[in-house]
């Protein structure tokens, strides 16, 4: 029943973006609704670097991100590039790319931008594996109030509405990982268990479903059905989750993880690595303690 309750909301999903966001002014915290605000529309240009190549840069190699930066909605006094340096270890660093801009425009980093930017970076070999950069916009209205689209701490500053848009992308992101080419079609042989009373093949044995893993660039990875069919054989029947839902992961040289919220409104979390033979070994879990202790991606 538990799942049924969460089913329930999916009758009263309305596809809609409220389009509101936090800022933050330089006097404290405010709440700007977006029509008194800006946000920015950023792409990467699909002919430069989409990550940060590491072993590009252990090389001595040249890099080169580019990317357009554009206004999705609203006007400011003054435009800055900003970024935001995750560290693998946790660490965050902040620093401003390119100051007082004028949008749409398109911009390039190097190596040696990026650490020109940190001041808690050296040189580039300090670019560590699964680090992360962020690249947003940061802008300053007329009256003087500063509109932040991501905290110091690395947090997002804007509603999970704006957030998720399909509309136009606030930031994009730069993994420090290794080239990734692991998108196509794939055979999933999956094993596990539910921790509800209705599925009736359960526990779940050698469970085989096609899927499509697109490649969105990156190292990041769309999966056509996350659970490679596990849901409809479990939950179709009992509570009328009879489709497909999609589930994503990021390959950080060899070793997969991903988030997503299916249906029932329930996070999954995904871990995995790539083996020798170009298969892929996966293991995902639910929030409701559903697991699937093996799925082996093959490739057809």
């Amino acid at each position: 029943m538990k799942k049924m309750k969460k089913m329930l909301a999916l009758v009263f999903t309305i596809v809609s973006i409220m389009l509101y966001m936090s800022c933050e002014n330089d006097g404290g915290d405010s709440v700007i609704n977006l029509q008194d605000g800006v946000v920015p529309n950023m792409e990467k240009i699909t002919t430069t670097d989409q990550i940060i190549d590491l072993v590009t840069v252990t090389n001595g190699d040249p890099i080169n991100l580019g990317f357009s930066a554009s206004i999705a909605q609203g006007s400011a006094a003054t435009t800055d590039i900003v970024g935001v340096y995750t560290t693998a270890t946790g660490s965050v660093y902040n620093g401003v790319l390119f100051s007082d801009i004028t949008l749409p425009n398109e911009f390039s980093l190097s190596a040696d931008d990026i650490v020109n930017a940190f001041t808690e970076l050296n040189n580039p070999s300090d670019l560590l594996l699964a680090d992360v950069l962020v690249i947003t916009a940061r802008f300053t209205m007329t009256d003087g109030t500063v509109l932040n689209l991501i905290n110091e701490d690395g947090s997002p500053n804007l509603s999970s509405n704006i957030r998720n848009t399909v509309l136009f992308s606030t930031s994009i992101s730069y993994p420090v990982s290794c080239p990734s080419d692991i998108g196509g079609n794939y055979t999933v042989v999956s094993s596990g268990f539910s921790t509800d009373g209705a599925p009736v093949n359960n526990p779940i044995v050698n469970f085989s479903y096609d899927v499509v893993v697109s490649d969105n660039g990156g190292g990041s990875y769309t999966i056509s059905d996350g659970v490679a069919g596990v849901y409809q054989d479990w939950y179709c029947v009992p509570y009328g989750y009879c489709f497909e839902t999609e589930g994503s992961f990021t390959d950080v040289c060899g070793t997969l993880s991903g988030t997503w919220t299916e249906s029932f409104g329930c996070e999954i979390n995904l871990t995995g690595v790539i083996n020798m033979d170009r298969t892929l070994t996966i293991t995902w879990a639910n929030c409701f303690g559903d697991t699937i202790e093996e799925a082996i991606y093959t490739l057809k």
